[in-house]
């Protein structure tokens, strides 16, 4: 009786067989099958690191530009207050302006010496041996605070200032402080005096100024023009009411330069010299009133040292 042989069929799967076959050969190359194995742990750490790495260069990235976006917050924020300064010193500039021009103004009215004020030239400051430190900014604000709390009060004080040496010089001006004309002598004083026409007694109310005929007569005052005209023995007249009740009289011109109404300063021309009316030749008589009653003029001229001439002029 002959046997047949039986072959019966494996059922393991594909990956019973890739394991026993790869068991089989680990048993022929066992270091081939280590390498293997480290090689495919090796991968699989790098995968393994490469995602981590990548996730802290993310967060990195992160922290960087959220760092660069405080960065720029910061310097607007530092240029907004660097502006606001600035404004600020630009209106201290102002006021500073405004104040040494306000000084200059007073020291030409109050007639100081030449360089006794100086508001173009800084002032000289000192200090210590200690060395700088940074100013706060906090500091800084309060200082600039301070000046310009001082500027508001030194400009407040030098327009009070101002303003009474204003009132005072137009005083000055509207009384009657000056030469009627220039490089002069008396020629008659005020008060008695023999007539120069019929030698008796006489009252002279005014002074007489030695001129030619053409000179500047000016006014001693500022003032208003009351009366240009012909005044009897004074000739050609013109007479300024000043204020305050003084009046003055500029007399025997050979011709008038003002009109009633006008409005003239110190030193300005309102006529020139001549010998009309009552006059034995060119001069000047100047005649000053206070209330209605005649002046000394001696009292009021610029120049007191005027030397006194001759006597004779009417």
């Amino acid at each position: 009786m002959a046997f047949k042989k039986i072959v019966i069929k494996s059922r393991e799967t594909r990956g019973q067989r890739l394991v026993r076959q790869l068991q089989g050969f680990a048993e022929n190359r066992p270091l081939t099958v280590l390498g293997v194995v480290l090689g495919v742990g090796m991968l699989t750490g790098f995968g393994a690191n490469g995602a981590i790495g990548m996730a802290n260069k993310s967060g990195l990235e992160a922290q960087v530009a959220h760092q660069q976006a405080e960065l720029a917050k910061v310097q607007r924020e530092s240029q907004a207050q660097v502006n606001a300064l600035a404004a600020r010193l630009g209106e201290l500039q102002a006021q500073a302006t405004r104040l040494n021009a306000l000084g200059e103004r007073l020291t030409q009215m109050g007639k100081l010496q030449d360089g006794e004020f100086d508001f173009n030239e800084p002032v000289g400051v000192g200090g210590g041996d200690e060395p700088a430190q940074d100013m706060p900014i906090t500091d800084f604000k309060d200082d600039l605070g301070q000046l310009e709390q001082q500027f508001s009060a030194s400009g407040q004080q030098l327009n009070v200032l101002a303003s009474l040496m204003f009132d005072h010089q137009l005083e000055q001006n509207s009384v009657p402080s000056r030469m009627p004309i220039r490089n002069t002598y008396i020629t008659s004083g005020f008060g008695g005096r023999a007539d120069p026409f019929n030698g008796g007694a006489a009252n002279h109310k005014g002074i007489d100024f030695h001129a030619s005929v053409g000179d500047p007569v000016m006014a001693v005052a500022d003032g208003v023009v009351s009366y240009a005209g012909v005044r009897g023995g004074y000739g050609n007249v013109v007479e300024v009411d000043h204020g305050n009740g003084y009046v003055t009289r500029y007399a025997h011109n050979s011709r008038l330069t003002v009109k009633v109404g006008d409005l003239v300063r110190a030193g300005e021309q309102v006529a020139k010299a001549g010998s009309t009316g009552r006059s034995t030749g060119a001069h000047v008589h100047f005649e000053v009133w206070k209330d209605g009653r005649v002046m000394n003029p001696r009292k009021f001229l610029g120049d007191s040292n005027t030397p006194v001439g001759r006597r004779g002029r009417a």
